[in-house]
């Protein structure tokens, strides 16, 4: 049913329709807007899946593309529709990071450096609210607690029966160092780490201090794979003021490569466990 549907990924595959109609007609995005006499970049945030499509958009490019087949046009007027519907997280009012949580709910699997913090659909509740009350010191009582929801809700993707995401992370050794909230937070996080590390689809790597130079340095990313093969893969590099979503097949396949060598000179999954363990054990003394 439509109200299942996910807008954030409705839209993309739309986008990426209306790109592959234009691209078909050899028109640029600047033909296309000067035809239109809406700005490019108008064109261009539809065509990505950054911007709401609304049916009007959807027939205004089909006609400028010529689209003769009427059901081609009320199947990208359906999409239209989807698109504009609500995700369960507008529940919680204006989310940062919306376009990702969208993402990230149609995913099928997920793989994410971390060279700071423990990730966050690793957190336990304890942790993620000292997190959130240290990284955004102005954040009131109430959006704090609406984030530690989010968050908490985004993890049932981990949790589900059926279709759960497959998850590998690796973690900077910092990340399980770095005391957030207290040391007793930090032993109960790292052995809800442990516990969720042996689930069947979940995998977790520590990165220790002593690789030294490696090429996760420049920050923290995750790649976002999809089951629909209309869905192409995404680079998520988080921002403080903005996100940069990298969709291009030969950036994807850059970050990929990274990600391999992060996992050879990362710890086996039962050496990470054993560390995580003694990390664990130092905050208990």
């Amino acid at each position: 049913m439509a109200s299942n549907v996910n807008p954030t990924v409705r839209r993309r595959r739309l986008g990426q329709e209306l790109r592959r109609l234009r691209e078909l007609k050899g028109m640029t995005a600047e033909e296309v807007a000067e035809r239109l006499l809406v700005s490019q970049s108008k064109i261009s945030r539809l065509e990505n899946g950054r911007r709401s499509i609304s049916q009007r958009d959807v027939r205004d490019l089909c006609g400028v593309y010529e689209v003769e087949d009427q059901r081609v046009v009320e199947s990208l007027m359906e999409m239209a529709r989807d698109s504009r519907q609500q995700g369960w997280w507008h529940a919680f009012g204006d989310i940062p990071y919306s376009v990702y949580i969208g993402l990230e709910t149609d995913a099928e699997s997920l793989r994410v450096y971390e060279p700071q913090l423990v990730t966050g659909l690793l957190q336990t509740r304890a942790y993620a609210e000292a997190l959130v009350q240290g990284a955004l010191p102005e954040t009131s009582t109430g959006d704090i607690d609406k984030r530690v929801q989010v968050r908490m809700r985004r993890q049932e993707r981990i949790t589900a029966e059926h279709n759960p995401v497959r998850l590998w992370v690796v973690l900077d050794e910092a990340a399980l160092r770095r005391v957030v909230g207290s040391e007793l937070v930090m032993r109960e996080q790292l052995e809800h780490l442990i516990e969720m590390s042996q689930l069947p689809h979940v995998t977790v790597q520590v990165l220790p201090f002593e690789v030294g130079a490696h090429p996760g340095l420049n920050g923290q990313y995750a790649i976002l794979e999809f089951a629909d093969a209309a869905d192409s893969s995404v680079v998520y590099l988080e921002g403080v003021t903005s996100d940069l979503y990298l969709e291009k097949a030969h950036d994807v396949q850059k970050y990929a490569v990274m990600y391999e060598h992060l996992r050879a000179q990362s710890l086996n999954v039962e050496q990470s466990r054993q560390f995580i363990s003694d990390v664990a054990k130092s905050y208990a003394r």
